[in-house]
């Protein structure tokens, strides 16, 4: 039994250990590294009378359209107006941060816009997908049987790696001055964690010559790929993403822990939250500054029970001070979780929500 003791404690000790340092990949991401999506509008033809017919005109007049160009050019909407096994979908694409390239295949995610019942047993005629914006050149053509994933929509559906590149999509990672940017997470983005990030950059990559780091702002650290690097700098960005930094360097950011079980609420005391006004079971808790209580001359806002929550009257506080708040007035534990809950999904809790 004391050797099974002994035995846990290195256990939970070497977590620790291997806990106090992080890979710098873990906690950014390189900027030009996201995903971009492709779009598109087509044809859905097969199904078994549950597409749009002629209660959308624009289905016929694509269909009119496609049979004129490829079967018979005298064709006229009217002719195909009965048609009830086509269906006009949008498309949507998406490319991976790490690019791709001609010939590689891709999803293709497929939803009715007119009137069609369902696009199951269907299969999407050959169409070209672009970028979104105006004037994007054509980068895939997308054509296959339809999978529908939700049996309760059966207007949406995928084409499993029915997308085929026709050019390749990289990722642009340097700019033209030859300088990548490292993203933080929103979770530790903060200056003291972009001034540690730059400093072991330059720690590790330049130890003896000027710094080629610096933190842009909060979130965003600039590094000056140096000349010789320039035409391939994978060796030189993975030995900076592959770098270890303290995880303390870069646990500025705030957190808040919850329990939803227990209703436990644990936080730092330097958690900020935007302005904001809360309404719960007839109490008003506010944080927007000028913000007074209701008056008859003021009615703006009807609850009797007003508690103004900005000691500093800038707009906005800290966190604890509105939980503080909050367990005055006696909210309830669950109400108080949820509140938090909220606050973040809306953007206003800066700090990283972690639920157990």
């Amino acid at each position: 039994m004391k050797h099974q003791f002994l035995s846990g404690c290195c256990v939970l000790l070497l977590w620790a250990t291997v806990a106090q340092a992080v890979l710098i990949k873990d906690r950014v991401r390189l900027k030009g590294s996201e995903t971009s999506r492709l779009v598109g509008m087509g044809l859905v033809v097969g199904l078994a009378g549950t597409g749009d017919g002629g209660k959308y005109a624009p289905g016929i007049r694509a269909l009119s359209d496609l049979t004129r160009r490829l079967f018979d050019d005298n064709t006229i909407p009217a002719e195909v107006a009965a048609s009830k096994n086509v269906a006009v979908v949008a498309l949507e694409a998406t490319i991976p941060g790490t690019g791709v390239r001609e010939g590689d295949r891709i999803d293709v995610h497929v939803s009715a816009v007119g009137s069609a019942k369902s696009l199951q047993g269907g299969r999407l005629f050959m169409v070209p997908l672009a970028g979104p914006l105006p004037d994007s050149p054509v980068y895939a053509y997308a054509a296959g049987h339809i999978t529908i994933e939700d049996s309760e929509v059966p207007t949406v559906g995928v084409v499993k790696l029915g997308g085929q590149m026709s050019r390749d999509v990289l990722p642009q990672l340097m700019n033209s001055f030859g300088q990548i940017t490292l993203v933080l997470e929103d979770g530790v983005a903060s200056w003291p964690a972009a001034q540690n990030i730059a400093g072991l950059i330059n720690g590790v990559m330049a130890p003896d010559g000027p710094d080629i780091a610096r933190a842009l702002n909060q979130k965003n650290v600039v590094i000056d790929v140096p000349m010789n690097e320039r035409e391939n700098p994978g060796i030189f960005i993975n030995q900076i993403m592959t770098s270890y930094i303290d995880q303390a360097q870069i646990n500025t950011g705030a957190r808040v822990l919850v329990n939803e079980r227990t209703g436990q609420i644990m936080l730092g005391a330097d958690v900020e939250i935007s302005p904001v006004i809360i309404s719960t079971r007839g109490l008003t808790i506010t944080t927007v500054t000028p913000m007074r209580p209701p008056t008859l001359e003021n009615p703006q806002v009807k609850n009797s029970n007003f508690v103004a929550v900005d000691p500093s009257s800038r707009g906005g506080a800290r966190l604890g001070q509105l939980m503080t708040a909050l367990e005055r007035l006696q909210v309830p534990a669950e109400d108080r979780v949820a509140i938090v809950k909220n606050l973040h999904k809306m953007g206003k809790l800066h700090a990283e929500l972690i639920i157990e």
